[in-house]
């Protein structure tokens, strides 16, 4: 008896066939793995694409702003500029008037006797305090202040404190 044993021709065929189902199935994962690995590149390159954008777009927001708060900070500097020259010029104007009122009081007043020294010394004070007013400006009456403060700041606390005192009543009241 012959014990070899041929292969069936359908076992054989069925078992090509399950290796080509392999095959195909094994190349169409490969395949897909392939393509996931690609999509997933084009998705990475689209999000730091976006993120560069999103990032620009941030950066000149924030560059706009920043030139708008300069613009404001610009206005307001010019503002605050015109205000301080408008009230220079105020307080120049102020000098003039008073040195206008000296003249009319001289003018007006008698020029003799007691009523006459009155009058010529509330002329005197009118004028030089114009005379101050003009040629110092708010400026200049602010470093005056200053240096008296600086000579004297006992009294020019208890002054500070009584004007707080005085209008703290009047409001009070």
């Amino acid at each position: 008896m012959n014990t070899t044993t041929t292969p069936r021709p359908a076992q054989n065929e069925s078992d090509k066939v399950k290796q080509g189902v392999q095959d195909t199935a094994h190349a169409a994962g490969q395949k897909a793995q392939d393509l996931a690995h690609k999509a997933g590149e084009k998705v990475q390159d689209l999000a730091q694409a976006a993120g560069q954008k999103v990032s620009d777009a941030a950066h000149t927001a924030g560059q706009k702003v920043s030139d708008a708060a300069h613009t404001a900070g610009q206005k307001v500097s010019d503002v605050a500029h015109a205000a301080g020259q408008k009230a220079e010029d105020a307080t120049a104007s102020l000098g003039s008037g008073l040195k206008t009122a000296a003249e009319k009081v001289r003018e007006n007043a008698p020029h003799e006797g007691m009523l006459g020294r009155g009058a010529e010394a509330v002329a005197s004070t009118l004028e030089r305090g114009g005379d101050y007013l003009k040629d110092k400006n708010l400026h200049g009456m602010a470093e005056d202040m200053t240096e008296m403060i600086k000579r004297n700041p006992i009294p020019a606390v208890l002054l500070g404190i009584g004007l707080g005192f005085l209008l703290g009543r009047t409001l009070r009241s």
